[in-house]
This record gives C-alpha cells, structure tokens and sequence, in this order.
C-alpha cells in the first residue's frame, strides 16, 4: 500500500495564486534516474519544481512529469534563463528551448538566473519576461540572485515587481534585510542552499541540539526555520524517506529558545555569493 500523498503548506504570489512553500529541486538529477526520482517526487505531493536551462536537466524534469502522470496545469514547473541567454531576443529563444526541452506549452515560473551586471543586460532581459508572461509563456516571472537595488532597477525601467526572488538563504544565512525588502514589496522570498551545506551547516552544534530537543532532523529544522518564515524552500534528496520526510513540517514548533540558538548561526550578510561580482553563463 503506497503512503499518503502529501500535505504541503502555501503561500501566496502577489496575485493571490497560491505558492508551496516546499518545492522540490532538480540539479544533477539526469537521465531514467532522475526521471525516476523526480516523478517519484511528484507522485508523493510535490507541485512546485525546480530546474534552470544551466542545468543540463530541462527534458529530465519534462519527462518526468509526463511519466508522472499528473497534469502539468497542477504543477508549477520553474526555469531560469541563464547568463548566455540575456538580452531582448536571446531571453525569449532560451525559454522557447527551454519549453522546447520541457516538452510544455507554457513555464509555471520563469526567472532571471543571476544578474550579470558586467553584460547590463538584465533590464533588457526582464522586459522580454513581461512580454512572455502577457503572451502566456510564463504564467509568473521573477528573479533569481539579485539584490534590493538591482530589482529596483528593473522596476524603475518597466514598472513592474518580480513575483519571486530565489536567492542563497539558510540558517546560517539569514539574509533578514533582503527578506524586509521583498515583503514590503510583495516579493515571494525562494531559498537555495536551505540546509547551509556550502556553509558546513548540519555540522553546527546549535542546529543539532535544536533537532535533538525535536526528535527530527538538523535538515527539518533548517527548512521549518525558513517555511516559518514565509520562505519557500527547494530541497532535493534520492531517498524516497528523505524526500517525504523534507515535506512532513506541520509537527515541529520552533520555539524563542529555538530561534535564538539559530540565530546564533548568522554568518552575515557577507558570506552569502554577491551578484554585484559573482556572474554565472
């Protein structure tokens, strides 16, 4: 008898369409076993997926989905147009080849991958989204590594938000006055990197007494630390346990001793990779 499919928290765009807080991330899941793992994901609850044209895993994802069985109108499937693929006419070829690989008329989310301020192509990249999405290529568009003053930028220019910003957030990288800024601006916060493991996270003391006192995880803490917090969270694991275990939040309530203890984990504002310098293509 299979498990229970499951019950996974929303939040909401600035639209009102209803967002999951946990979604599920793709990166280096290729080929019959990504697709495996990836269908598998979709098959437990998961609706929000996550993969980028950098990636290498576009027609991984989309295979998956068709052997899931689920309609792709349920899921909201993101891509992310990448660092070679700026500019007015390059940024719509790259999501019709991402939609080509996909195999799927239309992207759940479509995002800026990071700014590339070096190209100064990001305005010219974000108006061609706008475009898509009234076209109905992208049923929501945002932006992925940028800072406050570089989605100021785009804004100035077009006058319109992103509806999501993904940027490198954990416990260890709180990123607090970012998460300010989206909020006053109706900004869905999405947080890679969510259990620090570049940062040597799960290794920290403070993390694993609060898993301890909870009888979960250091990896539940950290994502319930961030779902807690209106932040949607992209975790990827092969282990079907682990996969389900990721999702299953609703038990763990973190309390003030808790998130002091976490909060003594902040590495600052300077640890986390800084889009003004770091460009990916």
């Amino acid at each position: 008898m299979s498990a229970p499919q499951l019950t996974i928290p929303h939040t909401a765009l600035a639209d009102g369409t209803p967002f999951p807080l946990i979604g599920f991330g793709t990166v280096k899941f290729q080929g019959p076993d990504g697709v495996e793992k990836i269908a598998g994901a979709i098959e437990d609850g998961y609706r929000l997926l996550d993969t980028a044209a950098q990636y290498g895993n576009e027609a991984t994802v989309g295979e998956a989905v068709r052997v899931s069985g689920v309609d792709p109108s349920e899921l909201i499937v993101t891509t992310k147009i990448a660092g070679g693929d700026q500019g007015r006419e390059a940024a719509r070829t790259g999501l019709t080849e991402s939609l080509r690989r996909l195999g799927l008329e239309s992207a759940g989310l479509v995002l800026i991958h990071w700014p590339n301020p070096s190209r100064g192509l990001a305005v010219d990249t974000w108006r061609t989204l706008v475009e898509l999405k009234t076209e109905g290529l992208a049923a929501h568009i945002g932006v992925s590594n940028f800072r406050p003053e570089q989605i100021e930028e785009l804004v100035e220019a077009t006058g319109v938000w992103p509806e999501v910003n993904q940027i490198q957030l954990s416990p260890a990288l709180p990123r607090q006055s970012a998460l300010a800024f989206h909020r006053e601006h109706g900004i869905v916060t999405e947080g890679w990197g969510p259990l620090g493991g570049r940062e040597g996270l799960a290794s920290q003391f403070a993390l694993q007494k609060v898993a301890e006192k909870h009888g979960v995880s250091p990896t539940q803490i950290s994502l319930k630390w961030a779902v807690d917090q209106d932040v949607v969270v992209i975790p990827r694991s092969s282990d079907p346990q682990r996969r389900r275990d990721n999702a299953t939040l609703d038990a763990i309530t973190l309390d003030q001793e808790d998130l002091a203890l976490l909060g003594s984990l902040d590495l600052g504002e300077d640890a986390a990779w800084d889009s003004r310098e770091h460009e990916e293509w």
